[in-house]
């Protein structure tokens, strides 16, 4: 293993631990798909969380910017899948502090936890486990800039593109892997239901 992960032993990684599946699946949001993934499967050993976590902070420590300020910088989360990675990435970089933001019920925007707080001014970098969407992590950019802090960087250990992810350019972003799956915008374009694949529904 590299001292950062590269894609394949990123992926053999994922796979290995069960974290990365072949199938036919169908997300909440009605897309369907030929993998799934959950980071977090992956994640719950920690000789694999530190390989993970280490090889993402080493990414974002070679940008000399985000280098300079590591002992001001802040890591931020969206709860609660994206957690074990920002506390790899803050440990391994030795950065300021770990906080996050999250949901009281499904639906409520997201929120800091009580007497936590983003500083005006502050330096972030947001971590999660997985961009996808990226629908969560564009809510967190802009509760975080709301309340004056600065986002300096995005890292993920995965980057799963699809139809629906936004974009965060100027902003960089840091992954170990970049996943290629096939995503179908409903049953009725999916190659997979045509082939009549058993169908398993998952939550995230």
């Amino acid at each position: 293993m590299h001292l950062i992960p590269t894609q394949d032993e990123t992926v053999a990684l994922l796979r290995d631990t069960g974290a990365l599946r072949d199938g036919h699946f169908e997300y909440p949001n009605g897309l369907h798909s030929n993998e799934y993934l959950q980071v977090p499967v992956a994640m719950r050993h920690s000789r694999d969380h530190l390989l993970l976590s280490v090889g993402l902070s080493r990414r974002l420590r070679a940008n000399p910017e985000i280098r300079a300020i590591v002992p001001e910088l802040s890591i931020v989360a969206p709860a609660t899948a994206g957690l074990p990675v920002a506390y790899g990435v803050c440990a391994s970089l030795q950065a300021k502090q770990v906080y996050w933001a999250e949901r009281d019920n499904d639906g409520d925007p997201l929120r800091f936890r009580q007497y936590i707080h983003p500083e005006p001014g502050e330096q972030v970098v947001i971590v999660d486990d997985i961009l996808r969407t990226g629908s969560k992590l564009t809510e967190l950019k802009r509760l975080l800039e709301g309340a004056g802090a600065t986002v300096v960087g995005l890292a993920v250990v995965i980057y799963q593109p699809n139809p629906k992810t936004q974009d965060f350019s100027p902003l960089p972003l840091y992954y170990l892997a970049k996943l290629e799956a096939s995503y179908y915008a409903d049953a009725a374009q999916c190659e997979l239901c045509k082939e009549g694949k058993p169908l398993e529904q998952v939550w995230v």
